[in-house]
């Protein structure tokens, strides 16, 4: 598809609360989206997908036989269904319980209650994936961009390659961790890097800070994709010669938007 809307989406909603499913159909109904298939169970949920593959799936964290993190799993493990956005609705606000959604590559992650906005900006990062515009830019092609990604989750590599992919990147190498990521920086030259920031022995900070004492690769922009949201935190890795940070969610518009900074300054 070149171009879709709201309203050509068919979504799956997994809420097992008939309440919570009437205020959030309301809610999608709102930005235009009519076509809706429900489930209220990991049971259900799979039923559903036999039947019909949605074009995005949203889900409640808790279920009667299980939880959204064991979906997400099963999901993630099957051939067809790897690749369908997922976004999350949740009153949970504990880091560590929203972390593997956060890696795992879904779209969105809502507070329950969520505001128009909330919902808006990820039915938008729904569409830039399922339709997506390559980036514009006049002194690249971003076809001929070399990109290092490195992330120590398969899941966010895959998330995040999607998402550079779908803006029209096709040279991407990737690294597990910020110590394999030196190893290939050795042997390769990169147009830019972008890095997770929690990774095993070489962490996205001290990868940045390696790369900007080298004389062959300071040059290099790097981004940092980050669920830390502390503000003293965040400050501390700007200071290591981060160019631009994101947060989990990986989302298609607020990257190209700073891969668009990074690239054309």
């Amino acid at each position: 598809m070149d171009h879709i809307s709201p309203e050509d989406l068919f979504l799956l909603l997994i809420e097992p609360s008939l309440t919570q499913r009437k205020v959030i159909v309301k809610e999608l109904n709102g930005e235009g989206i009519f076509n809706i298939d429900f489930a209220d169970s990991i049971a259900s949920t799979l039923e559903a997908l036999e039947q019909r593959t949605p074009d995005l799936i949203v889900s409640s964290l808790h279920m009667p036989d299980g939880s959204a993190t064991e979906l997400l799993s099963t999901l993630k493990a099957h051939e067809l269904w790897h690749q369908i956005p997922f976004m999350l609705v949740s009153s949970e606000t504990r880091r560590e319980q929203l972390e593997i959604f956060k890696q795992s590559g879904v779209v969105a992650i809502l507070p329950k209650p969520f505001t128009k906005a909330h919902l808006g900006k990820a039915i938008n990062a729904t569409l830039d994936i399922l339709a997506p515009q390559e980036l514009q830019l006049e002194l690249y092609d971003v076809q001929d961009i070399r990109i290092l990604l490195v992330d120590d989750s398969r899941l966010a590599r895959n998330h995040i390659r999607r998402v550079l992919t779908n803006l029209g990147a096709q040279y991407i190498t990737e690294a597990e961790d910020g110590a394999e990521a030196l190893a290939i920086l050795e042997e390769q030259l990169f147009d830019l890097i972008v890095t997770d920031f929690n990774m095993p022995e070489v962490n996205g900070q001290e990868l940045t800070e390696r790369i900007r004492a080298s004389d062959r690769h300071s040059h290099i922009p790097v981004m940092m994709v980050t669920s830390e949201a502390n503000d003293a935190h965040l400050a501390t890795v700007s200071q290591s010669g981060v160019n631009a940070l994101c947060d989990k969610p990986f989302e298609p518009e607020t990257v190209k938007r700073l891969l668009f900074q990074l690239l054309e300054q």
